[in-house]
């Protein structure tokens, strides 16, 4: 069963390689979506797969890249949107 999540990321988390610390671990689990820096300094990740795909990328995420410091994560289960995801970016 597919499953699509938005997550807003606060705490240390830009400047500390966490983008691509997103994209690596989404390419590992198969999830598919995007990771982009806020101009509040959280990260919005976006991502859509396979439910347990989804559980364990949210259980990276909550630890971060080594240099971060995660103080929470805040997910919004989302439905079908018109916009898919061929694979996980970063968006700029």
């Amino acid at each position: 069963m597919e499953q699509r999540v938005c997550m807003i990321i606060s705490g240390h988390v830009q400047m500390v390689g966490f983008r691509f610390y997103a994209k690596d671990e989404a390419k590992r689990l198969g999830i598919t979506g995007y990771v982009r820096n806020l101009p509040d300094r959280n990260v919005e990740i976006m991502a859509e797969g396979p439910l347990d795909a989804i559980h364990k990328f949210i259980s990276s995420m909550r630890k971060g890249p080594p240099a971060s410091r995660v103080d929470d994560v805040n997910i919004t289960r989302t439905g079908p949107s018109d916009e898919t995801f061929p694979s996980f970016n970063i968006r700029w």
